[in-house]
């Protein structure tokens, strides 16, 4: 699907993406093609966590280490059950106070989760975006999708698509183009896969006291 190393470009407007925009973008990933797309804080890749072979595109494209899992974007609470083997009751405090938005939560993988997306670890970030291009796109794809930095493995991420790396903008089939993003911290990730007590893994966005606040209170 690939475009002659040249992806095509749609620019969106963050907070109304155009709807032909976000079909179109869809219909690629569908199609197992891959885009780069932007989020709250930095500029993603986009590919349908269901499929395998677009999958291991991410992977080869952010030359990303195997051990090394990637998130996923959903657009429903309901896709959870199929993605996890249980929510524990943390998990949906969490869920109730801080999503859609900036916090990733790590759960024990369901059977529907491919393998290589937890890097062989057995566990699944997923995140309920909040940014409304981010939103759009997974409804519009009706299934989790990838939501990795567009960068490769190791580098910086990127707040602006004219600032992805050659490497990577050669092997997109398309670039939704929003201009400028926030940039800072990203997601606060918080591994809630046990049960009980949850596991800051990363803060962002989100303090980490005020993930634990709803623990201790």
């Amino acid at each position: 699907m690939a475009n002659a190393n040249r992806p095509g470009i749609i620019t969106v407007t963050p907070a109304r993406p155009a709807a032909e925009a976000i079909q179109t973008a869809a219909s690629v990933i569908k199609a197992g093609g891959i885009i780069a797309y932007p989020t709250r804080c930095l500029y993603g890749l986009g590919a349908d966590a269901f499929n395998r072979d677009a999958v291991a595109k991410i992977f080869s494209i952010k030359q990303r280490s195997a051990q090394k899992p990637v998130l996923i974007l959903i657009d429903q609470l309901k896709q959870l059950e199929r993605l996890v083997t249980h929510i524990p009751e943390i998990a949906a405090a969490i869920i109730r106070r801080f999503w859609p938005g900036s916090v990733t939560l790590v759960f024990e993988a369901g059977g529907d989760v491919i393998p290589e997306l937890t890097g062989g670890t057995g566990k699944i970030g997923i995140r309920l975006p909040g940014h409304p291009v981010a939103s759009a796109l997974v409804k519009a794809v009706a299934g989790p999708i990838t939501g990795t930095s567009a960068n490769l493995s190791g580098g910086p991420g990127c707040r602006m698509a004219g600032n992805l790396a050659p490497e990577v903008v050669h092997r997109l089939d398309l670039i939704l183009d929003a201009g400028p993003l926030e940039g800072g911290p990203g997601s606060t990730v918080v591994d809630v896969s046990g049960g009980g007590r949850p596991i800051i893994l990363r803060e962002g966005v989100i303090a980490a006291r005020d993930i634990m606040m709803l623990v201790e209170g």
